[in-house]
């Protein structure tokens, strides 16, 4: 029986031309599995005629939008996850989805390798292959790119030569990763780290410096899941599309940054995200009013590493597994609606409120109604200060200073 590859399929040029590269370097039929995890553009149907055009056997669509929105985008907002502090990890999550229908067709057509399109120096050939290493572990990888060197201009004039239904002129810049949360544009241009972005990199967010009047947008999440926008009902992917429209409109979401790569290179990024971090911010804003104070600095704690895992391809270790379940009982009181205004490339919240808040007016006024018993005040300080005081006296009687 003839060897079969499932290959990561995106309908592009270089994963179209990776179908008859990698049947003729191995002598293997090839799979292409496209997953639809709310990148847009052309239809499933379109890229699986092409997949078939270009000399796969089968052709696998899947339709996980609404899977990646609920088991990959949310658990990210549960974790307020801003990997180094700014970026919403908008390629990282999408890859555990795709390897894992990767791994169910590999199953379900009896492949025994699984192919993907990346580089060997960037992150997503780690988390294609450990995931695929942890859901399939008697499943083998390949990468075309890096495995078979397959580079561009020979993926130009290898479907030229072969006639394959695909553009092989439009040579575009930047590299391109999109879907729901959000999209990551790198390469070209952008590698020299003193150029500012040009307005035509950008496709999720319009140009803040000329923006419509505010929109103002009431978030409502039940254990931290959004559940309602200005009272309609939404699900997770129905709630993040609706804010990459008015956060987007905005300009809401832009990310330039320099970030450290898993391979241990700095790499220059430019994200757009408006319904991420439109979302994380009222997520974590409705958090300060609902999750206890000692909770919610080692909830930080957790979200940083939450974070890190994520980026480097951890999605299914066991820490991350771990995590998970701290960070949902931190979720049991995040209910309740967020108020904010979107304007000018920012998402300000002013408002809150909340069945299960622990803001206790009474306690926080300043006027008359003060339950607050200011006179605990000074024995709190007291005993506070007490260890910091006697190390200063023995400092003092030991040291003399």
């Amino acid at each position: 029986m003839t060897e079969r590859i499932v290959l990561a399929y995106s309908g592009g040029l270089d994963t179209s031309v990776a179908i008859g590269w990698i049947g003729e370097a191995t002598g293997a039929e090839v799979i292409a599995v496209a997953v639809d995890v709310g990148q847009g553009g052309e239809s499933l149907e379109t890229i699986r005629q092409r997949a078939l055009g270009c000399g796969a056997v089968e052709a696998y669509v899947a339709d996980a939008s609404d899977e990646f929105a609920n088991e990959y985008c949310m658990p990210a907002l549960k974790a307020n996850a801003l990997y180094q502090g700014h970026y919403p990890l908008v390629s990282a999550i999408s890859r555990p989805v795709i390897v894992k229908h990767l791994v169910k067709a590999a199953r379900e057509f009896g492949a025994t390798t699984v192919a993907h399109g990346c580089t060997g120096k960037g992150n997503d050939q780690v988390r294609f292959e450990v995931g695929i290493q942890t859901l399939g572990p008697d499943l083998k990888c390949i990468a075309p790119v890096r495995d078979l060197a397959l580079t561009r201009d020979k993926a130009i004039a290898f479907a030229e030569e072969k006639g394959l239904p695909i553009e092989t002129t439009k040579k575009n810049p930047y590299s391109i990763d999109q879907n729901v949360w959000g999209r990551a544009v790198e390469t070209g241009y952008l590698e020299d780290i003193w150029n500012a972005p040009t307005k035509d990199i950008y496709d999720y967010t319009a140009t803040p410096e000329f923006p419509p009047a505010p929109d103002e947008v009431t978030i409502s999440f039940e254990a931290g899941i959004p559940v309602a926008i200005d009272g309609v009902k939404v699900t997770p992917l129905q709630a993040i599309k609706e804010l990459n429209r008015r956060a987007g409109a905005q300009g809401v979401g832009r990310i330039d940054v320099v970030e450290d790569r898993l391979v241990g290179i700095k790499s220059r990024e430019i994200y757009e995200a408006p319904g991420a971090m439109a979302l994380i911010t009222a997520h974590k804003h409705l958090e300060d009013i609902t999750v206890e104070r000692e909770q919610a600095r080692f909830k930080a704690t957790v979200g940083q590493r939450w974070s890190e895992l994520v980026y480097d391809g951890q999605w299914f270790s066991p820490l991350k597994r771990s995590l998970d379940a701290f960070i949902e009982d931190t979720q049991r009181y995040v209910t309740g609606d967020i108020r904010m205004t979107l304007h000018g490339g920012q998402a300000v919240v002013n408002g809150r409120r909340s069945g299960t808040s622990l803001y206790d007016f009474d306690l926080a006024t300043y006027d008359t109604g003060d339950t607050f018993d200011q006179s605990m005040a000074r024995g709190f300080i007291e005993l506070w200060g007490m260890s910091a005081k006697v190390a200063s006296s023995r400092d003092i009687r030991v040291d003399g200073k």
